[in-house]
């Protein structure tokens, strides 16, 4: 076993973790969600000053993230075990196990599907709307334009994005298909990114007309699909965003979003920001970025939550890095994941050979929203 350094190499663990900053007269009051990317099935919850206030233990890795159902369940997003990479980076981001569990992590609900990657949006009504894979190969993988000439998954295959949702009882309610439904020239791979997966949906949550909302990351479009006929109703403008995450629709019909910024059309040096854009106008309406722009750059992952006091939760995912902004841009609170790991699978250690405290998406609840919790704030 080699020496162990004197100084920690890990720069995020070694600039500090737990809570950064907190005002909490402009802060949200509440507790906030995350599951670390590298933990083995763990979820927390913490008050305002960082304090663990309630901790689940799930069996299985994250596959992305948790979120709290109305009524206080658990839905959880696993990494189904067992299963042969399909290209390089599908250990980073498949998940395959969807469930809902109790406060004490009893396991109440579950749904496998060994495809299933990046987002699986459980509803209301006991059902669950998700992205998944399938297999291109001859003419239609041809067919997709753009990436990088002979990158397709295992030389031949492009796995292209479907859109799935099940009841309660498992079986399948509704469906779409990126190759059925998004013509070739109008949503091109972008010529850095491999062809091995086409468009990569990273979120996908119903808006309140019942159509469905949806980030193509490798594409850089937000789109609206119709639940009716699997069509196209809106797409952002291209050019707005850049390789974005976790679009969701606030209560006046704008669309918050996570907009990574990489390969931003214009732009020199990459930053990240959060936006509000107006469909009607497709203009941005609100943005926020660091004051040093540079500072603040999430590359991949990312999310952002609109709370009850017009506030803003941001999750910079890579860095493990939680922190809330007033509608000014004032942060006001600031917490790092202090949960680091390895990924268990060898494909992902050689491409992320770090220890990340990683979280895809964090999420800020009201007392109220946790009914079962004695802790309050």
């Amino acid at each position: 076993m080699p020496p162990q350094p004197r100084i920690d190499q890990n720069q995020r663990r070694r600039r500090g973790t737990g809570l950064i900053a907190l005002d909490p007269e402009a802060a949200f009051p509440g507790f906030t969600l995350f599951a670390p990317l590298t933990g083995g099935g763990e979820v927390y919850l913490v008050d305002l000053h960082g304090t663990t206030v309630h901790r689940w233990s799930l069996p299985y890795r994250p596959g992305r993230h948790a979120r709290l159902l109305a009524g206080g369940q658990l839905a959880y997003n696993g990494v189904l075990p067992g299963q042969q990479a399909l290209f390089p980076m599908w250990h980073k981001y498949r998940g395959g196990v969807m469930l809902r569990a109790a406060p004490d992590g009893t396991v109440l609900w579950e749904h496998r599907d060994p495809r299933q990657h990046h987002d699986a949006h459980h509803l209301d009504d006991g059902g669950v709307l998700y992205t998944e894979i399938e297999p291109l190969r001859g003419a239609e993988a041809k067919a997709v334009l753009g990436g990088v000439p002979g990158s397709e998954a295992g030389g031949e295959t492009v796995w292209a994005d479907t859109i799935t949702e099940v009841g309660a009882d498992g079986a399948t309610r509704w469906s779409w298909r990126a190759a059925e439904h998004l013509d070739r020239a109008d949503y091109p791979l972008h010529p850095d990114y491999a062809r091995e997966h086409w468009p990569l949906i990273n979120s996908v949550t119903p808006l309140a007309d019942g159509n469905i909302l949806a980030s193509l990351r490798s594409v850089s479009a937000v789109v609206v699909i119709s639940r009716a006929t699997g069509k196209i109703l809106w797409r952002s403008r291209p050019g707005t965003v850049s390789q974005q995450h976790n679009p969701t629709e606030l209560a006046d019909g704008r669309l918050l979003v996570f907009d990574n910024g990489v390969f931003r059309p214009g732009h020199d040096v990459p930053y990240s920001r959060v936006i509000e854009i107006d469909r009607a106008r497709d203009e941005v309406v609100w943005e926020y970025h660091d004051p040093a722009r540079e500072s603040f750059f999430a590359p991949f992952m990312g999310s952002a939550q609109r709370l009850a006091n017009g506030n803003t939760l941001v999750t910079d995912s890579p860095a493990g890095r939680l922190f809330e902004v007033t509608a000014d841009g004032y942060l006001c609170w600031e917490y790092v994941v202090p949960h680091f790991g390895a990924y268990t699978e060898s494909e992902v250690r050689t491409l992320f050979p770090a220890e990340p405290n990683a979280v895809f998406r964090a999420y800020r609840y009201a007392p109220e929203e946790i009914p079962w919790l004695e802790t309050r704030p």
